[in-house]
């Protein structure tokens, strides 16, 4: 870590008393942002766009209530964008300490943050093409300029160890894996406020035991006189995990024998990489068809390449591939596409093949085309990866519609759509019980806030930790605040 870093921390406010503020995702699964101060110090945890209505999340994103100048940092628990997003325009409005996260979520966030700023620019250009005339163009909430003066102020950090924020040793802080995403963390900072030592825990987004590709969510070992997490799917059970690699397997057998195109709309981030991981065990297997296969994807294909260079990080069986395969994201007929034109091509090619394209619920991207081409072709087969959200397109297919609206046409809905569930990169209701049981076996828990979800999820899930904590836990709302 660079002294620059070290010094950074600076003594802006003062408060009696260790406290927590809520500033996103309280009440609502989008928005994370939580401030932590001491008599010294102030630290944001994490620092995510709102996702929903378009108006409602502009006016959400472009007010901070968290003094961007007088944060002494940012603690960043992984890189999907309702955790980073808005990292961009902090910086914008005047941020410059230091924004720790594991080495593999500074990668991810790179990619996560670029790709953002283009959205944000095309979106500006929208806007201000519906405005009157006369009317004050939209701007951007970020630009490509702000998000590389923020990257610079990124401090990668290793899994598993401690390290001291300041020379007086007032900060210390640890990431262990959360088994989300790539280079997902759940987040330990251990604070001293006079005489006085506290540790606050903050999960993130927890992932689920057994799931491809990545480490179990870890388990914090010495309690916490606080505890974060999050509560998505507290009031819900997911499905078993899939066998994806023989799924994958059978729909591609179907696919041959019909000379039918395979279209799978997957997210960049996870998804891809799980989806081609279990082609290239098939490939392995000598049991793959010999069907062309096409990741159609820039951003996926850029953190593919991520999760190559961080495939040590992975669990043990990627560690067992990688004894006999150096590249577990690649094999002979499989290919990466590298332009648009290349693209465009793919929907005139004739014969079987499978197109790996985002977005996951087929709302933008390059797979909105291929769908086009697709979706009237009963030889054709629409392998979505998990749920589809209310008013997408995703939606519509999943629904087994008579016909879709793609691009403001109709289109007879032919191809055979399989929804594929068990997906869920979320701890559902008996993980998270599971991540509180184990971590208060031979600890404790203080005080326990519920974040990242719904009310109804987060009352749940609060009845069904309730035992693991030493208070009842605590589901704040927005812009609520709470002494350690």
């Amino acid at each position: 870590m660079r002294d620059s870093a070290l010094d950074t921390f600076a003594q802006f406010r003062q408060s009696d008393d260790m406290k927590i503020t809520f500033l996103g995702a309280a009440g609502e699964v989008t928005g994370s942002q939580h401030l932590l101060e001491t008599r010294h110090r102030r630290l944001l945890l994490d620092c995510g766009l709102f996702q929903g209505p378009r108006a409602e999340s502009r006016r959400k994103n472009e007010r901070f209530h968290c003094e961007p100048k007088t944060l002494d940092a940012v603690i960043l628990s992984h890189a999907h964008l309702d955790h980073c997003g808005n990292l961009p325009r902090l910086f914008k409005f005047g941020f410059r300490g230091p924004v720790f996260c594991t080495e593999a979520t500074a990668d991810v966030m790179e990619l996560m943050l670029l790709d953002s700023a283009k959205i944000q620019a095309e979106d500006a250009i929208y806007l201000s093409r519906k405005l009157p005339k006369g009317h004050p163009p939209v701007d951007p909430l970020y630009t490509e300029e702000d998000v590389r003066g923020l990257l610079k102020l990124v401090e990668p950090c290793i899994f598993g160890k401690w390290l001291e924020l300041d020379r007086q040793h007032e900060v210390r802080l640890r990431f262990s894996p959360a088994g989300h995403i790539l280079g997902s963390a759940i987040i330990e900072v251990d604070l001293k406020d006079d005489d006085e030592r506290k540790r606050i825990v903050f999960t993130g987004d927890l992932g689920r035991k057994e799931m491809p590709l990545l480490k179990d969510p870890s388990l914090p070992v010495d309690g916490a006189d606080a505890v974060i997490c999050e509560s998505t799917y507290g009031n819900r059970l997911h499905s078993s995990p899939l066998d994806l690699q023989a799924i994958l397997l059978n729909v591609l057998k179907e696919s041959q024998l019909k000379s039918g195109r395979v279209i799978i709309p997957a997210f960049a981030l996870g998804r891809t990489q799980q989806i081609t991981y279990y082609l290239n065990a098939l490939f392995n297997q000598h049991l793959l068809p010999r069907i062309p296969i096409f990741v159609d994807s820039p951003l996926a294909s850029r953190l593919t390449n991520v999760f190559r260079h961080h495939a040590r990080e992975l669990d043990a069986d990627m560690q067992e591939v990688l004894k006999d395969d150096p590249d577990p994201f690649g094999f002979a007929h499989l290919n990466y596409v590298a332009n648009h034109a290349e693209s465009m091509a793919l929907n005139k090619r004739k014969g079987s093949f499978v197109v790996i394209s985002a977005s996951g619920m087929c709302e933008s991207g390059r797979v909105v085309h291929h769908l086009k081409h697709a979706v009237s072709d009963a030889n054709n087969t629409i392998l979505l990866m998990g749920y589809q959200a209310p008013n997408t397109l995703g939606r519509q297919l999943a629904d087994k519609r008579e016909t879709v609206k793609i691009f403001d046409r109709i289109f007879p809905l032919r191809a055979q759509v399989i929804q594929l569930d068990g997906l869920s990169a979320h701890a559902d209701a008996n993980d998270l019980k599971w991540w509180f049981a184990a971590s208060t076996q031979d600890s404790h828990f203080g005080k326990v806030f519920l974040v990242h979800g719904e009310p109804q999820a987060a009352t749940a899930l609060a009845d069904l930790i309730r035992d693991n904590c030493d208070e009842d836990p605590i589901i704040p709302k927005l812009g609520d605040s709470f002494e350690v």
